[in-house]
């Protein structure tokens, strides 16, 4: 069985599902899907910390069903803007699990839409040891994450919580 590496950009799905689609993703549905194609052997969530409680509840539901969050703090800037942007640490980490495939991950799962991760999959992809899925919504996902991705499955049906 093929192991497998799951990485969720969690603003980025809430919010491209929630204005795609006006509902919630359903995270135990991913499980049950990728863990039918193999051994899921990492699983990070990327959060903002924003400390309340329906976040640590949610950030819980992750948690019991496998997933391991990593979060930063909100950051909210004097002019109203604010800042919390996990590319960067995603990027770092697909790159660390992508260059142990000699021993470790055969797949890396990326949900997320956005097209800052297109030059990212292309380089773990490109030697063809190492296999990438995205997971993003149809009309919120950048055509170069989808066509950089070796397979793309728009987020539908039973991955959607209504």
């Amino acid at each position: 069985m093929p192991k497998i590496a799951i990485f969720v950009d969690v603003q980025n799905i809430y919010y491209t599902v929630k204005e795609a689609f006006g509902c919630h993703f359903n995270y135990r549905e991913l499980w049950r899907q990728v863990s039918l194609e193999g051994d899921i052997v990492l699983a990070n969530a990327y959060a903002i910390d924003r400390n309340n409680a329906q976040q640590r509840n949610f950030q819980e539901t992750l948690r019991n069903i496998g997933f391991d969050i990593k979060l930063k703090p909100y950051i909210q800037r004097s002019d109203g803007s604010a800042k919390g942007d996990w590319d960067v640490g995603i990027a770092i980490d697909v790159m660390d699990a992508a260059a142990s495939a000699s021993g470790g991950v055969d797949r890396v799962v990326l949900l997320s839409g956005d097209g800052d991760f297109d030059m990212l999959l292309r380089r773990v992809g490109q030697d063809g040891k190492v296999q990438t899925l995205v997971y993003g919504a149809s009309a919120l996902t950048a055509q170069s994450l989808i066509e950089a991705a070796e397979t793309y499955r728009p987020i539908e049906g039973p991955l959607l919580l209504r």
